[in-house]
């Protein structure tokens, strides 16, 4: 996970696909689809509404880069982006505002066309990466449709590829798969030189169909709810921050963010922590573990507080779907006063066990069920920290090779978020935080204490092998 800024771009011809004006028009006549929205696409939706009528445009999208090497046939890469796009029905799908209430539009498969743009040379990257950077801010916005965008940066030895969507469409997952999958597509393309046939996948707008219908059983009486409320009861009524002084002013304005990104250790230490933490559950268990404990070192809390992601692809048939599949689970790790690593890996496995269960329920409709008042000034609703192991993931020992990143856009909030990813190469860090000097600050140090850990852990778990 990286940002525009620092995915390597390079020089080059820009080439840029959007659905085709006539697939535009067609949708404006379209009867409401059925299917609702997934709670968190409407909160996703709601928020930057209500963030954008406070006057601030932020931009949330994420993507996708990486490279084709060789010289490209624009016209076949330009048939693995459509054969891609059809193959996922939430491309195809939006929404629009009848009063106050998110309806739900599809297209048709068949009127689904992209429209190419032949945008021109840009001899400095510089350029380029700002260009590229505004124009996904305007293609992918979260309160348009189309909200997505597919680029090519084209040279007589590579072509780049960068893509953006608005969060609505998808999750880090999502990104994850693209690059393999239009390597895939293209490479069909060649040898066939004609249209690519793809298989069918499960549809991401059935999936918020089937969610919601269970989500709207419950009542606020539900167990479920009644451990969010005490869960936020002991956040002071909120959901929490991220547990060190961020150097913000409560009554100032939504402030700009920065970018944390960095390789915590290699793969040999990152091996060694993961069989150190294999018996509580494994990395994500410590790296929770090893937030846990830095942040008490850094911010004094003796009780960390948060809201694990995890995707809720609970069925394989949901496994090559596009689509935003994460939920929250509600965590709390005592850390005082002298804390050491392995009862810090119980307590954090032991929460896990009973909290993941309510990370299936949409937390937009708990927080409508609690009826107290969450209405949205910042694009992050609570500060997380994600782990995700990406190692299975098709073709990602070519990522280095292929400069593949999935993007993330920093732009404005007030919350930290952290992306922990596990790569060939070792663990990777990631992080949106306010750009303050006291964050920059506190993060740095965070960051070090989370590479003293993971690190001491790994070589005293070595160490024990040895």
């Amino acid at each position: 996970m990286s940002d525009i800024q620092r995915c390597e771009i390079r020089p080059g011809h820009l080439v840029e696909w959007t659905l085709h004006r006539a697939t535009v028009e067609a949708s404006a006549t379209l009867p409401d689809d059925a299917r609702p929205p997934a709670y968190v696409q409407e909160s996703h939706v709601r928020t930057a509404r209500s963030v954008r009528e406070d006057g601030l445009f932020v931009p949330t999208w994420l993507g996708a880069a990486f490279d084709i090497p060789g010289a490209v046939d624009l016209g076949v890469l330009e048939g693995a982006f459509a054969a891609w796009t059809l193959r996922h029905e939430t491309l195809r799908s939006g929404f629009r505002w009848a009063g106050d209430e998110m309806r739900r539009f599809t297209l048709d498969p068949e009127a689904v066309m992209l429209q190419r743009e032949d945008v021109g040379f840009f001899p400095q990257a510089t350029t380029l990466t700002r260009y590229l950077q505004d124009r996904f801010d305007i293609a992918a916005d979260a309160l348009t449709w189309p909200n997505f965008i597919y680029t090519a940066v084209v040279r007589d030895d590579s072509t780049s590829v960068y893509m953006a969507f608005d969060h609505s469409n998808v999750d880090s997952y999502s990104l994850q798969r693209i690059p393999a999958e239009i390597h895939e597509l293209y490479a069909v393309g060649l040898e066939r030189r004609g249209t690519v046939e793809t298989a069918p996948v499960a549809s991401y707008v059935d999936f918020c169909a089937t969610e919601r219908r269970g989500a709207d059983r419950i009542d606020d009486t539900h167990a479920i709810v009644a451990r969010w409320r005490e869960f936020i009861a002991r956040c002071d009524g909120k959901l929490p921050n991220f547990p060190v002084d961020l150097g913000l002013d409560p009554e100032g304005p939504l402030p700009a963010q920065k970018l944390m990104h960095e390789m915590l250790v290699d793969d040999a230490d990152a091996a060694a922590f993961e069989a150190y933490c294999r018996p509580y559950g494994g990395s994500l268990v410590g790296v929770l573990a090893a937030t846990a404990l830095a942040v008490h070192e850094v911010g004094g809390q003796r009780v960390y507080r948060t809201v694990v992601p995890f995707h809720t692809r609970t069925k394989s048939q949901w496994s090559d779907s596009v689509g935003w599949y994460v939920g929250g689970a509600p965590i709390e790790v005592p850390v005082g006063p002298a804390p050491d690593f392995d009862s810090a890996l119980g307590t954090v496995r032991a929460a896990l066990r009973e909290s993941r269960p309510l990370s299936r329920m949409p937390i937009a409709r708990v927080l409508r069920l609690l009826g107290s008042d969450f209405r949205p000034t910042s694009p992050d609703l609570y500060s997380i920290v994600s782990f995700v192991d990406t190692r299975g993931m098709p073709g990602a020992e070519r990522w280095q090779d292929l400069k593949a990143y999935g993007l993330i856009r920093v732009s404005y909030g007030d919350q930290v978020c952290v992306w922990i990813s596990r790569l060939h190469e070792g663990l990777q860090f990631a992080a949106r935080y306010p750009d303050t000097a006291v964050a920059y600050a506190n993060m740095r140090r965070y960051v070090e204490l989370l590479r003293e850990h993971i690190v001491a852990v790994a070589r005293a778990g070595a160490a024990v092998r040895d």
